[in-house]
């Protein structure tokens, strides 16, 4: 085993999942931040926040050696995909078009976490639970003043990202000036796994399937709305917010599951374009730490589980006589990633901006070239690999 260490500084998914392939690939690992264990699921009730995993992050995490532990009768695969412009325009994504048994499956961020930790606790990967605060030559040091001999320290520790303000790399960040709400529905007609999204004049409305309950057909809901409706709809008493959202729901998604019931607590987040220099001499960053997109194509998580998966991969076949905290070494990592990220930024920033636009002739040309994407199998299948990271 590689004698250097490599503190990963963030125990969220991203974080485990990193910790769990640098140990696989040999090298040595602490976990530093909070331990606290997801309760575990019961039946009928679910995560309020959920996760599209690609088939890419699938393959991921079943290298890891995870995905098989996942309770497969919570897990919903996205057969189909619908997307309806704020006009006539429509495209259908069929995973058959692309010769794919799915697109991809959504995931509870609990039974993520779960499991992950599992297959930590199983490796007896070294954990502190205690918080970053700050650097020192070869070294991090933690909030009860412990130092901990650091390698390389990976920072995974959230979009506000200590580690990345210690580190001093470079950061931008762009406020959408919307949030995002989530709450799960029961829907009157059946989803048939099918992830439906609206681009409206409220934003971009996402519904994605989950398994059924008692109370009937579920899907989640992905509502990035701007700031100053989503503050208005939080303010109002429970029963009413609920009674307005139901009624906006069926508006807005044309009928298309039928009436659609809350069925759990609404929740917002803020909406941010950010980017990052992603490394630095000994540190390197994944996840929200080193960017974060629009979450109108669900791409968040899945481009943090790739950071991770190129972070392994250039770390594990780095040449012998290099450190792994080497800038030589982190800069491959860098520029692996620089076409993925920036690539999902424009187009997730170019949709918003498409489609945030109420110029007559712009709504029509978007909506014309959504029919006729949606006439073009050869343009179907690129977006399908797209969308599944192949």
């Amino acid at each position: 085993m590689n004698t250097e260490n490599i503190v990963v500084c963030g125990t969220s998914i991203v974080g485990l999942a990193t910790a769990l392939g640098l140990t696989k690939a040999g090298l040595r690992v602490t976990l530093l931040g909070p331990s606290v264990a997801a309760p575990p699921a019961v039946p009928g009730q679910y995560c309020p926040r959920v996760y599209a995993i690609s088939p890419s992050s699938q393959s991921f995490l079943e290298h890891l050696g995870v995905w098989g532990m996942l309770d497969a009768a919570r897990i919903t695969p996205v057969e189909s995909m619908e997307v309806f412009g704020d006009a006539s325009g429509q495209v259908a994504l069929r995973a058959w078009q692309a010769a794919m048994p799915t697109l991809a499956w959504i995931v509870e961020s609990s039974e993520l976490e779960r499991v992950l930790r599992q297959a930590v606790q199983v490796f007896g990967i070294a954990w502190q639970a205690e918080k970053f605060q700050g650097l020192e030559s070869g070294a991090v040091v933690t909030d009860t003043g412990r130092r901990i001999p650091a390698g390389l320290v990976v920072g995974a520790d959230g979009a506000s990202s200590p580690v990345r303000a210690a580190s001093g790399i470079s950061h931008e960040s762009k406020a959408y000036h919307a949030t995002g709400l989530v709450v799960h529905l029961t829907a009157e007609l059946p989803h048939l796994n099918a992830a439906l999204q609206w681009f409206t004049f409220d934003g971009v409305l996402a519904l994605l399937p989950m398994p059924d309950t008692a109370d009937g057909h579920q899907v989640s809901m992905v509502w990035s709305m701007p700031r100053a409706q989503a503050d208005a709809l939080q303010a109002l008493p429970e029963a009413e917010r609920n009674a307005q959202l139901e009624l906006r729901l069926l508006e807005a998604s044309q009928g298309r599951l039928g009436r659609l019931t809350v069925r759990g607590v609404l929740a917002g987040f803020p909406l941010f374009l950010e980017k990052s220099g992603m490394v630095a001499p000994g540190v390197a960053l994944v996840g929200d730490a080193a960017h974060r997109v629009h979450p109108l194509a669900g791409q968040g998580l899945n481009l943090g589980l790739a950071d991770a998966e190129q972070l392994i991969d250039v770390i594990r076949n780095r040449e012998p006589f290099r450190a792994v905290g080497e800038m030589r070494v982190l800069s491959r990592y860098r520029r692996a990633r620089a076409e993925p990220v920036l690539a999902m930024s424009l187009a997730t920033d170019g949709l918003h901006r498409l489609f945030a636009s109420q110029a007559a002739p712009l709504a029509l040309a978007r909506n014309a070239g959504m029919q006729l994407v949606d006439r073009l199998p050869f343009v179907k299948r690129f977006l399908i690999s797209g969308a599944s990271g192949g």
